[in-house]
């Protein structure tokens, strides 16, 4: 191998700054004194196997006894300022630009946004879809005339549609054909907070003149006297709401109803619902096997608790009034945030509920969402709950007090405030 020379004078460069040069080596260039660390090296070696030692200064910081500052020692390179490279601020290359995090946020916010009425929308017309739209007020004939507030026929009936063998067996509804009537109520809402009525199934009724919901028929008047639940199994929810606005004179805006397992079917669905019993309950005819106190009842207790009267003293006037309490009570567990808040909650709760629930053809999810929050806001005190007035009975039908009746529809139409007492 080739070994450096150990010097070349200026002559030998032929007056140039560097090969190729034209020009003059700068002024700097003559002036600069090197000075040696440490012990010199054998002639013909520099301190790296030949190649030339790289110069220092007198004064150790770069800078020679004339005051040329030559930037080595300080990383400085060609006049680069702080010893960094092209760039001038101490990196490698060019520096990336500070992130604009007020457009990130922007744009976050616009996806959020977007994302959620996405979600929104998607749900409302996925459970809109669901809606069972089966029963058509506009059959019903003879109606009076509408008031103030929105009233809410709320039927539970003992259908058993689509239960097998052994969920009758499990939920103790027996086997018989066709369906009748388990329960009534009537909710108002309006300015003056939500009103809860129930209607008993035993409640002494006439039959009016009605058309055929099938037949279009026209059926004329005789006078019959019925229990309530007789005018249901006759022919089916429009009859029933014929005979309820004939015998009250109160409009019914919207038909609700839903039958033994989809009643089973939310409470499971929403985790079950807590209810303060207010007596030891054992009843073989519903499967009710209750103990008195607080607790969570699942959806085959919570069945058997809503269709228990031949254990309670005061048989179905007792029974409507647990009807009551424990529709509020499911109302106000759906519209927690711990239901509300939570998909994995929140769509089997309005799937269990949206397919087992019949309406009429108007009945919409925001006429839906207002029967729930009303209810919810009987069990929160802001409501009244009451059964309706009765006077006494005849041959096992309980006989209404007209009088209160009759004030009880008038405050209800003019949406006062209820101040009639029932039973």
């Amino acid at each position: 191998m080739t070994d450096w020379p150990e010097a070349r004078s200026d002559d030998n460069r032929g007056g140039r700054y560097g090969r190729g040069s034209a020009s003059a080596r700068p002024e700097g260039a003559r002036v600069m004194r090197q000075v040696r660390r440490g012990p010199a090296a054998p002639p013909g070696q520099g301190a790296y196997g030949g190649v030339p030692q790289q110069p220092s200064y007198v004064d150790g910081h770069g800078h020679g006894p004339d005051g040329y500052d030559s930037g080595y020692n300080t990383g400085q390179v060609y006049g680069t300022p702080g010893g960094g490279g092209p760039g001038g601020d101490g990196g490698y290359g060019p520096q990336r630009p500070a992130p604009d995090w007020r457009r990130r946020i922007k744009w976050t916010a616009i996806t959020l946004v977007t994302v959620l009425v996405v979600t929104t929308v998607g749900t409302y017309f996925w459970a809109d879809s669901k809606l069972n739209r089966e029963v058509d007020l506009s059959k019903v004939i003879e109606r009076p005339e509408k008031g103030s507030g929105t009233n809410y026929l709320i039927v539970g009936s003992d259908s058993r549609a689509g239960m097998s063998a052994e969920d009758k067996k499990r939920l103790r509804t027996g086997s018989a054909e066709g369906k009748r009537t388990d329960s009534m109520m009537i909710l108002h809402t309006g300015d003056n907070g939500p009103t809860l009525i129930s209607l008993p199934r035993d409640s002494n009724v006439e039959i009016p003149s009605f058309k055929g919901s099938e037949s279009g028929k026209t059926y004329p008047a005789t006078g019959r006297q019925v229990k309530l639940n007789a005018a249901y199994a006759e022919d089916g929810p429009e009859l029933l709401v014929r005979t309820v606005e004939f015998n009250t004179g109160l409009y019914i805006d919207h038909y609700v109803e839903i039958g033994f397992a989809g009643f089973a079917s939310i409470v499971d669905a929403v985790g079950g619902v807590e209810m303060d019993i207010p007596q030891d309950i054992k009843d073989t005819k519903s499967g009710a096997d209750l103990k008195k106190g607080k607790q969570t009842l699942n959806g085959e207790e919570a069945l058997a608790f809503v269709r228990t009267r031949y254990a309670l003293a005061g048989s179905d006037l007792d029974r409507t009034k647990n009807q009551q309490k424990f529709l509020s009570a499911l109302a106000n567990q759906v519209a927690t945030p711990s239901t509300v808040l939570n998909p994995f909650r929140l769509y089997p709760t309005m799937g269990a509920g949206l397919d087992s629930l019949i309406v009429d053809k108007d009945m919409g999810l925001f006429d839906l969402a207002d029967m729930f929050w009303s209810m919810k806001g009987v069990s929160g005190g802001e409501g009244t709950s009451m059964n309706m007035p009765i006077a006494g009975s005849s041959g096992g039908n309980l006989l209404w007090d007209k009088a209160k009746v009759k004030q009880l529809v008038n405050q209800l139409n003019n949406d006062e405030k209820v101040t009639v007492k029932g039973n």
